[in-house]
């Protein structure tokens, strides 16, 4: 890397920063509009449930199996239940919800916002006198961030779900153990780590797909390159923000 791509990796980084800061200092006036919230929470949120409950069904299903095998080998199969729930309230929930975030609600934000650029739509509301910010972007920032804890947890709920159906119907492993030694492992240090995690992606996701939405260029190509921006930098930053986050926490 050249020093002239080290200059304009560090310059956009630093208009995201202050972009953030921005998106930040307009939550207030958007938490009196809660009518706008809603309906970026039911955007982002109840429209990505359908593929997250999937996904955490899948996912869980996967995790009995794997787990199962790993365990007999042990001969620890009644704590299957306690190695699916941490698995995915640690790590799995957030990680994967908000992957599967990035993809779906993620680009939806770039595009429908690129488009409003392209369209001339946000230069409209600046002659206005309407703050594009403030009015589109903040919203659409604090819905993602709302609704990524909720999304993480409901994946982390069929999760569990998914490996109980494995595990007890599949393998034969006891019920009774499998709940008992769950709820006697899973302590609430576990459970906020994964909530601070998916707020933590849900402010990264959110911002990095605003961000390229709002600094797209106007151009079909110009947005196309924007939502493709979107996906892989919001996954680069969950997979460096999961790393801190769990050397922090542990």
């Amino acid at each position: 890397m050249n020093a002239a791509s080290v200059t304009t990796t560090l310059a956009k980084f630093g208009r995201f920063t202050l972009f953030l800061g921005r998106l930040v200092a307009g939550v207030p006036s958007t938490l009196r509009r809660p009518r706008l919230l809603l309906e970026q929470v039911h955007m982002t949120g109840a429209l990505s449930l359908v593929i997250v409950m999937l996904s955490g069904l899948f996912v869980g299903m996967v995790l009995g199996l794997q787990g199962y095998d790993l365990l007999r080998r042990f001969g620890s199969t009644e704590s299957l239940g306690t190695a699916a729930a941490l698995g995915l309230l640690r790590e799995l929930g957030p990680v994967i919800t908000a992957l599967l975030f990035a993809g779906r609600a993620g680009t939806a934000i770039t595009s429908e916002i690129g488009l409003m650029l392209a369209t001339d739509q946000l230069a409209a509301m600046d002659m206005m006198a309407v703050d594009p910010v403030r009015r589109i972007c903040v919203p659409r920032f604090l819905g993602g961030v709302v609704s990524m804890p909720l999304l993480a947890a409901i994946f982390a709920t069929i999760g569990i779900f998914g490996a109980q159906v494995v595990g007890v119907a599949m393998m034969g492993v006891d019920s009774g153990q499998f709940w008992s030694q769950m709820r006697g492992a899973v302590e609430l240090r576990d459970i906020t780590e994964g909530v601070v995690k998916s707020l933590a992606f849900g402010i990264a996701c959110s911002a990095i797909a605003v961000f390229e939405g709002y600094h797209a260029l106007p151009t079909a190509e110009g947005v196309g390159r924007a939502t493709t921006r979107t996906v892989v930098n919001s996954s680069v930053a969950i997979l460096a923000i999961d790393y801190m986050l769990t050397a922090v926490l542990l």
